[in-house]
């Protein structure tokens, strides 16, 4: 599997276009680029169980989130809160910059 520069990184605002959780927005938590998959805070939750340690007396199940595949996500532009399409170009110091395609304005 190739993977690639991906144009949504850590802390950005994106919204979810696909699947379970579709008209979603929330914040990144991660990302994966190998496996072109994100983690998105709050959104697809799994349950993940935890044995009982010396430290944690207690074991049980915990919330946590898993990844979505980049497809299925679209980046947020937070000048105008719509969703943005993104392009790749280099700015006055030669330096790859995410731009807003329908606006030019970058991000």
């Amino acid at each position: 599997m190739a993977h690639y520069k991906t144009k949504i990184r850590t802390k950005d605002t994106v919204k979810i276009i696909a699947g379970n959780h579709k008209g979603e927005t929330s914040t990144v938590i991660s990302v994966n680029p190998k496996k072109n998959t994100a983690i998105v805070e709050n959104v697809n939750l799994r349950t993940h169980y935890v044995k009982p340690t010396r430290e944690d007396d207690k074991g049980g199940m915990e919330k946590k989130e898993g990844p979505i595949h980049l497809s299925n996500l679209a980046l947020i532009n937070p000048k105008t809160k719509k969703v943005a399409r993104v392009v790749m170009k280099k700015d006055d110091n030669g330096k790859r910059q995410r731009y807003d395609k329908q606006t030019g304005n970058p991000f």
